[in-house]
């Protein structure tokens, strides 16, 4: 193995944004804003105590807010990365024109750039749902790197059971399934073939991760599980040449503290506090740090994969 690299990547989908997935109205007042407003300073104080600099993926329209992109600023000078996570975050992004696509993603990267003074490397699609045209226009766009794939069978039959039951319930998700295909695609950082599942010597995508038994290493298992449950995970990605975890604002959520009581029926992650649920992340980092593991963010993680004469 020629690296032992580690990154931890923050998707700061705002609270409207799991209504929607759910069908229900958004929570009024302050709670609207929570991720940004009570999240993200949890995680900064977590990752500082860590001494981590993470990836955090930001959502173009969540920046037209001042007090949001205040946030970003103070991240991107404090040294996390700053990267794209489109503008709109239309969950069926890849079903819309080509040029509708590439105004998206210029619009997302537009403005990091105004915010933070720099062009965003990389990109995650909303829902970590892609196509080879939404990754030609990244890597028309000069973006360095993608992690969107997420080749996971549970969390793709997860995600269809939910969808189904919120449709039997009445209601209307914003999400979208992806094609199962997306399921034979490599754990392991590749450059994507056509079509985008298959290797070949396109963009770099580094996944989302899974264990060799393909269970889903992100925050929301983590969080759920407990300690030991994270622990155990951690332990299954150990001989990854990249672990790559991916966490939402909300997996720090506290859902008394922020108000968010109306969406604990929805979301399991709810009923555990924001304390324990960095507990668990915390024991999944000792691990990794064991082992010998160096975290980076993506950006740092792609360029050092990219040195690679086979990438």
């Amino acid at each position: 193995m020629r690296h032992k690299l580690a990154s931890i990547s923050i998707d700061l989908d705002e609270v409207p944004r799991y209504a929607a997935i759910h069908g229900v109205p958004t929570p009024r007042g302050t709670a609207a804003h929570a991720v940004y407003e009570r999240c993200v300073p949890r995680l900064v104080a977590w990752l500082d105590a860590q001494s981590i600099r993470a990836t955090f993926f930001a959502i173009g329209e969540d920046l037209e807010r001042e007090e949001n992109r205040n946030t970003i600023a103070s991240l991107r000078r404090s040294g996390h990365e700053i990267a794209n996570h489109s503008y709109h975050h239309h969950y069926d992004l890849i079903r819309r024109p080509a040029a509708e696509i590439a105004e998206d993603v210029e619009r997302g990267a537009a403005i990091i750039h105004n915010v933070c003074g720099e062009r965003p490397s990389g990109f995650r699609a909303p829902g970590y749902i892609v196509s080879d045209t939404l990754l030609a226009v990244l890597a028309a766009s000069g973006t360095e790197y993608d992690s969107s794939v997420f080749p996971c069978p549970s969390y793709y039959a997860a995600k269809a059971f939910a969808r189904a039951a919120i449709k039997i319930r009445g209601r209307t998700s914003a999400s979208l399934l992806d094609s199962p295909s997306v399921l034979r695609a490599p754990r392991a950082p590749y450059r994507v073939g056509r079509p985008y599942w298959r290797v070949g010597d396109g963009l770099l995508e580094l996944p989302i991760g899974v264990t060799p038994m393909r269970l889903p290493y992100i925050g929301t298992s983590l969080v759920l599980g407990g300690r030991r449950i994270a622990e155990y995970l951690t332990r299954q990605m150990l001989g990854m040449e990249l672990i790559n975890l991916e966490l939402h604002g909300f997996d720090a959520a506290d859902a008394r503290e922020d108000g968010l009581d109306a969406l604990v029926p929805l979301r399991p992650d709810l009923k555990r506090s924001a304390t324990h649920k960095l507990q668990s992340l915390g024991a999944a980092i000792r691990i990794m740090r064991k082992a010998g593991y160096e975290l980076v963010t993506l950006q740092e993680a792609a360029t050092r994969l990219r040195s690679e004469p086979n990438r």
